[in-house]
């Protein structure tokens, strides 16, 4: 029997130093699950656990630059994308992918840090609906990304969710996760509008601090399993399970005194390391 090849997947996101959330936490989510990671850096950003100081955008045509090298050279088998900062880069990331439509896009609209910092220019929202979001096999906000996208309030039950994540899918995405992660309540449901059905994915709320980065980490497990073949119901599944057990082993890491880290590689190292 012949063994499946190891797939390649690119994350076009911000560089979070404390490794947390961006490009650090895309390259271990690929690995944990799997695949081989590239980065193409799209900003850089001063943050640790406690929040964002400062973000210092790349220029778009260097992004640009980035992302045509690794095509050149590499089979690339989906990417995520994550953190884009301004339009500019937001136009030039679109620029460039448009020749590789059949290849898996996850857009994550990162907008707001977990802190509250902004880190995407108003001004990029409209180019994110209109140029990237067409490009995109499967969009995953969260209740106030997709609020934002939409010019509506934030949604505050299921039945609002659901209603905005098949309008979303107007915008041009193949398929929409909303994350519910906000909603109050012991209970943390996402709905997955894809090939005309909607599905909803129910998991109870985990008592932890330690959420920097979950949503990077989520993109990307569901940017590795896009690559590895599935479908995005299937691909949703897995990364799901896959970032819960990574939020209730974060007590494992000791990392900074804020929101800390999810366990990426909760099922690769050894317990005796974890303790």
């Amino acid at each position: 029997m012949t063994a499946s090849p190891i797939r390649n997947v690119l994350s076009i996101a911000g560089s979070d130093p404390s490794g947390g959330a961006g490009i650090q936490a895309d390259l271990k989510a690929f690995s944990a699950r799997g695949c081989y990671g590239m980065a193409v850096i799209t900003a850089l950003t001063a943050q640790n656990t406690q929040g964002v100081s400062a973000v210092m955008p790349l220029d778009p045509a260097f992004v640009a630059e980035q992302i045509r090298t690794i095509f050149a050279d590499v089979h690339v088998d989906a990417v995520k994308i994550g953190m884009i900062a301004n339009a500019g880069i937001a136009r030039a990331v679109a620029h460039v992918l448009k020749p590789y439509r059949g290849i898996p896009v996850v857009l994550d609209p990162v907008m707001i840090a977990k802190g509250g910092a902004s880190l995407l220019d108003p001004e990029a929202v409209e180019v994110l609906r209109t140029e990237l979001l067409p490009l995109a096999t499967l969009l995953t906000p969260n209740l106030p990304e997709a609020a934002a996208l939409l010019g509506d309030p934030e949604a505050c039950d299921r039945r609002i969710m659901e209603s905005q994540a098949v309008r979303l899918t107007s915008l041009g995405s193949q398929g929409v996760l909303v994350k519910g992660g906000h909603l109050a309540g012991g209970e943390s449901p996402d709905v997955l509008v894809a090939e005309g059905q909607v599905t909803w994915f129910e998991a109870d709320r985990i008592a932890t601090r330690n959420t920097h980065g979950t949503g990077c980490s989520l993109s990307s497990a569901l940017a590795a399993e896009l690559a590895k073949g599935g479908d995005a119901p299937e691909a949703v599944r897995v990364a799901k399970a896959w970032l819960a057990d990574a939020v209730r082993h974060s007590g494992a890491l000791t990392v900074g005194s804020g929101h800390g880290p999810v366990h990426h590689f909760h099922a690769l190292w050894p317990a005796t390391a974890q303790n």
